[in-house]
């Protein structure tokens, strides 16, 4: 009597055979963790694929572009910021909270250099996963209005402000020399939030505009374009250029690899009894 199969049933072989695919999957995942977090969106595939072990097919099995790896490793961890801000949301002392939260992310992200490009191209070169930038500035946002509403932080700041303070503490924290204490940096520009009489009053915003009209690198114009980001460089080659220097800038003496603070966290994780248990 023949044997009859249920094809809903998966045989041994193709049960096995997703084992494998499971497996090699995060092998790949925990690789690329590692390989981004040393050198940033700039590491080869095939650097990803010779840790995990794996060859370069099974990597792009898994994931069509390394934009994907990267989205893959890199957004769960701003993810993890987000929520971090939102159970801080409450919390008592909306001052104190923000500042040690806004010191904690700094110190965190700038060791692990795929998150520094993660964070630095939010709305920009780094296609975040959906909802990944806006749940994050939103949090973020939340933080900074209780803070202000405690007057613990200057009315007239925005979160586009604190966004690009953020991008600036990053880039002061991977170029300080190294007779400049890790955190310091960050904590002359967080001065610069408080209120108080003596304070420099901000000059307008100017409009948004779609693009940019020079090149960030080499000053040329920058040919308008109808859909997609605004447009920074000229072409590739002064986008890469501008890539290598920040990757230059990150292995300088001083740079996100030496020590920190005793109270830092190896991972995000508890990011929230960090911040509520440091002091401001």
């Amino acid at each position: 009597m023949a044997e009859h199969r249920n094809p809903s049933v998966p045989a041994q072989g193709s049960a096995s055979l997703r084992s494998d695919a499971r497996r090699n999957r995060a092998l790949v995942l925990q690789a690329a963790r590692s390989a981004f977090e040393e050198a940033g969106l700039g590491v080869p595939l095939g650097e990803i694929a010779r840790r995990a072990g794996v060859g370069t097919g099974t990597v792009y099995r898994h994931f069509p572009s390394k934009t994907d790896l990267f989205r893959a490793t890199v957004s769960d961890r701003v993810r993890l910021f987000t929520d971090t801000a939102r159970e801080l949301a409450y919390a008592d002392d909306p001052g104190g909270v923000f500042y040690r939260y806004l010191s904690a992310v700094i110190r965190l992200t700038v060791r692990n250099k795929g998150l520094c490009d993660a964070l630095e191209g939010l709305g920009s070169r780094f296609d975040a996963s959906p909802g990944v930038e806006t749940d994050f500035r939103e949090a973020l946002s939340a933080l900074l209005r209780r803070a202000q509403q405690a007057d613990a932080v200057r009315k007239d700041v925005t979160i586009d402000d604190l966004m690009a303070l953020l991008m600036g503490c990053l880039s002061m924290e991977q170029r300080r020399g190294p007779g400049v204490a890790p955190g310091r940096m960050t904590a002359l520009a967080c001065d610069s939030l408080r209120p108080g009489r003596n304070v420099t009053k901000l000059p307008p915003n100017p409009p948004v505009s779609r693009n940019e009209t020079r090149c960030a690198v080499c000053d040329g114009p920058v040919p308008s374009a109808r859909t997609g980001r605004p447009a920074r460089y000229c072409g590739a080659p002064c986008r890469q250029k501008a890539h290598r220097e920040r990757a230059r800038a990150r292995t300088a003496p001083g740079g996100p690899g030496a020590a920190g603070d005793a109270a830092d966290v190896a991972d995000v994780g508890g990011l929230s009894e960090v911040v509520l248990e440091a002091e401001v």
